[in-house]
C-alpha cells in the first residue's frame, strides 16, 4: 500500500509516521528544503491542556515526535502570561532530528518537490502532479499543506509578504489539492469579511538583545518586558491567530521565549517602537525578516472532514494540521496528522475508521473544532488546547490533567492503548 503525504511540517511528519508503522510504503512531498514549516520557528510544546494531549498521545502510541521535543527541550515547565508548564525546544536543532527519524523508519522523504495537481477519477485521487511535470501515484493521500500563502493571500489580507520561513518566493505557492479535486475549501475569519489571521510570534537574533535580557533568557526561558505606555495597543490582539495570547498583559509587555532564538510573543511590532524597550535598543528580527510590519496570514484553506480526517467528497483523501481545521500549534498538528495516517491505511485496507472518542481531549478537540467550523462565530474562533475558547471547554469538562495515571486510564478504558504503535499490514 502506497501512502503519500503532502506537505512536509509537524502534520505531515506524524502522518507519515502512523501510517509507516501501519505497514503502508510512505512518501512524504515538501516543497521546501526542510520539513517541519512553521516547527522551525515555533518551539513552543506541554503548555496548558496540550501538556495532557502529548500524554495521550504517547499513550496512544503516537508520541514518536513529542519525545523528539522532549529531547531537545532548552527549558521545561516554566510559566508566563497566561500559560503554565510549557517545555521550549530548540528550533535550531529539531528539524535535522525529525528528519533522520523519518529516515530511519524507512520513510521516503522528497523534498524541493512541490505538488501542484492532482489526477482523480470519479471519488478517487489516482496520482499528483510535481511542479516539475513529474507524475506520481499512490492508494491513499494525506493532505498537511498548512493554510498560509501563497503570497497573494500575504498581499490581500495581510501586510504583504513578510519573508516567512516558508519562503513562498523561493520555493513556489502553496496549492490546495482539496480545491484541484473540486472540494471547496473553508476559510477562518477575524472579523465579519476579513479572512485569516496573523501568525503569532516573532523571532529576534539573542545576539542583538542587552547581555542582561539575553542571560536572563538562558537561564530562565522567559523575559517580561515593559513596553512604554504611548505604545500599548489594545486593539492590536486581535489580528492574532493565537488567540491564546491575546490577554492584556501581551500588549502592556513583550514576552521573550527561549527557543533557541528569541520568541518575541506578538503578531509583529515595528521595529523602532521594540528599540525603544529597555534592553532591545540593538534587536533584529530573523523570522520574519519584515517582523516590524507584518507577519504571515493564516486560514484561507480549511478541508471539510469527517472526524476520522477523511475529506468529505472524496473517498481516499485525509487531512492534518491547519489544513483539517481552524487549529493552532504543533501539538494540534501532531494530533491530527497521526490519526489520519493512521486511517488512511485502514481505508486501504477497507477495515473501519477510527474515530477518537470525545473522553480524551483529542477526541474531544477534533470534533469540537469540526462543528464550529459549521458556524460563522466559530470560523472567526481558533481551536488549541493551550488556551481560548476549547482551553476553557477542556477545564470545564474536566479534561484538563497533568496527571499521568488519569491519562492513562482514560485511553485505557476505551481500549486504544498503543492503537497507533500497531503493524496493520
Amino acid at each position: 500500500m502506497k501512502v503519500v503525504v503532502i506537505g512536509g511540517g509537524w502534520s505531515g511528519c506524524a502522518a507519515a509516521i502512523t501510517a509507516k508503522k501501519a505497514g503502508a510504503e510512505v512518501a512524504l512531498f515538501e516543497k521546501t528544503d526542510m520539513v517541519l514549516g512553521l516547527g522551525n520557528v515555533g518551539g513552543i510544546m506541554r503548555n496548558n491542556g496540550r501538556y495532557t494531549a502529548s500524554e495521550e498521545l504517547k499513550f496512544l502510541g503516537a508520541g514518536d515526535l513529542i519525545n523528539i521535543t522532549d529531547n531537545f527541550s532548552r527549558h521545561r515547565n516554566i510559566d508566563f502570561p497566561g500559560h503554565k508548564h510549557a517545555w521550549l525546544y530548540d528550533v535550531n536543532i529539531v528539524e535535522r532530528e525529525v528528519q533522520d527519524y523519518l529516515k530511519n523508519l524507512g520513510i521516503t522523504i522528497k523534498l524541493l518537490s512541490r505538488v501542484v495537481d492532482v489526477e482523480k477519477e470519479s471519488k478517487c485521487i489516482k496520482g499528483v502532479y510535481l511542479s516539475d511535470g513529474s507524475f506520481y501515484n499512490g492508494d491513499v493521500f494525506i493532505e498537511t499543506t498548512g493554510s498560509t500563502g501563497p503570497m497573494g493571500n500575504c498581499l490581500r489580507y495581510g501586510n504583504g509578504c513578510s519573508m516567512c520561513v516558508l519562503r513562498c518566493p523561493a520555493f513556489g505557492p502553496r496549492v490546495s489539492l482539496s480545491s484541484r479535486a473540486g472540494i471547496d475549501d473553508l476559510q477562518g475569519e477575524r472579523e465579519d469579511d476579513v479572512f485569516g489571521a496573523f501568525s503569532g510570534s516573532c523571532k529576534l537574533a539573542k545576539e542583538s538583545l542587552s547581555p542582561e535580557v539575553a542571560k536572563e533568557l538562558d537561564e530562565k526561558g522567559v523575559v517580561v518586558l515593559k513596553v512604554p505606555a504611548e505604545d500599548v495597543n489594545l486593539d492590536k490582539l486581535k489580528l492574532k491567530v493565537c488567540q491564546q495570547y491575546a490577554l492584556k498583559e501581551f500588549a502592556e509587555n513583550v514576552v521573550l521565549l527561549d527557543t533557541g532564538h528569541a520568541k518575541l510573543m506578538t503578531s509583529y511590532y515595528p521595529l523602532e517602537k521594540l528599540r525603544k524597550i529597555n534592553g532591545l535598543e540593538h534587536a533584529k528580527y530573523v523570522d520574519p525578516y519584515a517582523g516590524g510590519k507584518g507577519n504571515s496570514i493564516r486560514y484561507l484553506s480549511v478541508a471539510p472532514r469527517t472526524d476520522d480526517m477523511r475529506v468529505k467528497g472524496l473517498d481516499n483523501l485525509f487531512v492534518g494540521g491547519e489544513k483539517a481545521g481552524l487549529f493552532v500549534g504543533h501539538t494540534e498538528a501532531i494530533c491530527t496528522g497521526s490519526l489520519a495516517g493512521h486511517n488512511a491505511v485502514r481505508h486501504g485496507l477497507g477495515i473501519p475508521l477510527l474515530t477518537l472518542p470525545k473522553t480524551i481531549a483529542i477526541g474531544d478537540l477534533i470534533a469540537f473544532a469540526n462543528y464550529q467550523l459549521s458556524t460563522k462565530e466559530g470560523r472567526r474562533n481558533r481551536y488549541t488546547f493551550a488556551g481560548a475558547e476549547y482551553f476553557k471547554r477542556m477545564k470545564d469538562i474536566g479534561l484538563y490533567t497533568t496527571d499521568l495515571e488519569e491519562i492513562k486510564g482514560r485511553v485505557e478504558r476505551v481500549n486504544l492503548m498503543g492503537i497507533m504503535d500497531q503493524k496493520l499490514l
